[in-house]
């Protein structure tokens, strides 16, 4: 009896072990929880980020991304990967390194005036085509800061792609 005790122990012990192994094995994106703070918005950190169609690195590329700055949605976080979708609306999964809260948007629609003024008046400076990439601030008022390769000013927040509540 005493020996059947000690097979029973070892093999419970045994399968204790073989599971853990099993679990640690496994992707981290198998066994990760959501962790609740998405969405939000974030931009590409680098000039080549490839787009998968599952959370790991054994899933296929789906697009690859030559846009460093390029405004995404964060739409889910699963351990170190993130489901996004672009501008133009695909989504896919990047690894988080390849993305940044540097905020960033694009002008969408129509060519978009940037203004001189927060609030939309003054004289405009310039003329942003339909894409143009631009660096964001803290919109206020419908309207929001852009750096566009150094040149500032505002631009009316419904114009942006990347601006406003994920």
């Amino acid at each position: 009896m005493i020996q059947f005790r000690f097979i029973i122990r070892s093999a419970a012990a045994l399968a204790l072990v073989a599971g853990a192994v099993g679990l640690a094995g496994r992707p981290a994106h198998l066994h990760a929880a959501d962790d609740g703070n998405s969405p939000y918005w974030a931009s590409l950190s680098k000039d080549q980020t490839n787009m998968r169609v599952g959370p790991g690195r054994e899933y296929r590329i789906n697009w690859v991304y030559v846009r460093r700055g390029l405004p995404v949605k964060v739409l889910r976080v699963m351990g170190g990967w993130r489901l996004i979708e672009d501008p133009d609306g695909a989504r896919g999964w990047v690894l988080a390194q390849f993305l940044s809260r540097n905020r960033a948007a694009l002008v969408k629609g129509a060519i978009t005036p940037i203004r001189a003024n927060k609030d939309g008046s003054g004289p405009v400076l310039w003329r942003a085509a339909p894409g143009v990439q631009a660096a964001l601030g803290d919109c206020r008022d419908g309207w929001c800061p852009v750096d566009v390769g150094g040149r500032r000013g505002f631009v009316a927040q419904d114009a942006l792609w990347g601006a406003g509540t994920p």
